[in-house]
């Protein structure tokens, strides 16, 4: 049995992926995860996650949050050093919304190691991004 976690975060307004990353980075969030810094524009519906090295972080963010682009699906990997610990976060167009899927080294619950520590997720995320105009989120954590 596989399991699903996400956090989906709702904005007052659009928003960039650079000021969600930016909001993320003043919480201890990193572009720089295991991969180096991994993204991806969805503009042919397959996904094709490409990793490069997170000196390019400036010129990936200028590529996501590029006017061509906001017809499509993007994505970011982020990572939290301290906590060893990251995920996607996936934005569809309008970006009015942002999708979290903890999924590189997910952090499971004390005692219950198949169920996702949402909570841990919702304390490093939600404060963050509340300069961001986070207006409301909604999380699960699912057995498929």
């Amino acid at each position: 049995m596989s399991r699903t976690a996400d956090v989906d975060l709702v904005f007052a307004r659009a928003v960039t992926v650079s000021t969600v990353v930016s909001a993320l980075a003043e919480a201890g969030w990193s572009l720089e995860e295991p991969l180096g810094l991994s993204y991806v524009v969805n503009d042919d519906d397959s996904f094709d996650w490409q990793a490069t090295s997170v000196d390019r972080a400036d010129e990936i963010l200028s590529l996501l949050d590029s006017p061509e682009n906001r017809a499509f699906d993007v994505a970011i990997c982020v990572y939290h050093p301290e906590a060893g610990t990251g995920g996607q976060l996936l934005f569809p167009p309008g970006r009015t919304r942002c999708y979290f899927l903890p999924t590189i080294y997910r952090r499971s619950l004390p005692g219950a190691p198949r169920l996702t520590d949402i909570a841990w997720y919702l304390n490093a995320l939600v404060p963050a991004l509340l300069p961001a105009g986070l207006l409301s989120y909604e999380a699960r954590d699912l057995a498929d």
